[in-house]
């Protein structure tokens, strides 16, 4: 632990070089800090060699000025571009590692010293890159909290946006920037409650999200951020009561739910387009009120995964449901 003099504490916070962030009571050397790791009580010490997972990962760390913290990425094919980020000046500042899976030797073989990802969403028992198998190699982890609601042994229940808050909260205390956080935090919650301030009055818009699958559909559960930007939005997701982050459901579920709005979740490597046409030839579901009014809205897939692109999702969702009803 760094001991500072009473002159030094006097001085204020530090400003880190490169990322904008402030740590709190100025300290650079690590500090210890207990955090939740969905229901676990962790002790991290500050990371300096952090692996990201997907555009979600990377993005709750450099929107909290954390970039100099960050090793490299781990993107694969279903991410769009870096290039497209709000925070693509702060991609090209860290190494990019790798298009496939999050994968153990990955991790070992970038010297990592913190890896964020989410339970079944990067971490995997199948693929042997688990929390309990980082902790054994002293590497640490955290886990998005959105993923965490049947993460075995210490499951944590929160919903999408509010998990979203909990992880800037968490990782704002793992590195020593709380106050940074709690202002993101506060400011994404002004936004969104502007939304639901101008959302449209009466019944909710029926609204189905299309993610992939052409025997069955694949969706969003209860558990994941499109069904809250739907929801805030003034909508009303169709499988919302899902008990899931994404799912199989039925093309007769979808036919018998009517949706009048379809969310087309846009991959890399999925473009909306294809899916658009498939739903449009799909006799199944060419009849859709949806589908014949020809009412389609891309989301992007960082807007649909947990990170603060979840805000952006739901403004642009929430302008258009609002100009279906003008």
């Amino acid at each position: 632990m760094n001991r500072r003099t009473p002159a030094a504490l006097l001085t204020g916070a530090l400003l880190l070089a490169g990322c904008g962030a402030q740590v709190e009571g100025g300290a650079t050397a690590a500090r210890t800090v207990t955090v939740k790791r969905c229901g676990e009580d962790v002790r991290y010490t500050t990371p300096r060699r952090a692996v990201v997972y997907e555009g979600g990962s990377a993005d709750k760390l450099f929107a909290l000025g954390l970039t100099r913290h960050v090793h490299g990425y781990v993107m694969p094919p279903a991410n769009p571009p870096v290039t497209e980020s709000p925070w693509a000046a702060e991609y090209a500042k860290v190494k990019f590692l790798s298009d496939d899976l999050l994968n153990r030797e990955l991790v070992v073989d970038a010297k990592a010293d913190f890896v964020v990802a989410g339970w079944r969403s990067g971490f995997s028992d199948q693929r042997g890159i688990t929390p309990a198998i980082l902790d054994g190699l002293k590497i640490q982890s955290f886990m998005h909290t959105e993923s965490c609601f049947n993460y075995p042994g210490h499951p944590e229940r929160v919903p999408p946006f509010e998990a979203l808050y909990t992880d800037l909260e968490r990782l704002g205390k793992i590195f020593g920037v709380e106050a940074r956080a709690r202002d993101l935090v506060a400011g994404y919650r002004k936004r969104v409650e502007a939304v639901q301030a101008q959302a449209p009055k009466g019944e909710p818009t029926p609204v189905f999200l299309y993610d992939s699958g052409t025997d069955k559909p694949f969706t969003a559960g209860s558990q994941v951020p499109p069904t809250d930007i739907i929801r805030f939005a003034g909508g009303h997701n169709v499988f919302g009561d899902l008990d899931a982050r994404w799912g199989e459901v039925t093309w007769e579920a979808v036919v018998e739910a009517r949706p009048e709005v379809i969310v087309i979740l846009d991959y890399g490597d999925k473009p909306a387009a294809e899916k658009i046409k498939f739903l449009k030839e799909f006799p199944t579901t060419s009849k859709l009120p949806a589908v014949v009014n020809d009412r389609f809205y891309v989301l992007d897939y960082n807007e649909g995964i947990s990170g603060p692109r979840n805000i952006d999702g739901l403004e642009g969702f929430a302008k258009y449901l609002r100009e279906l009803r003008t």
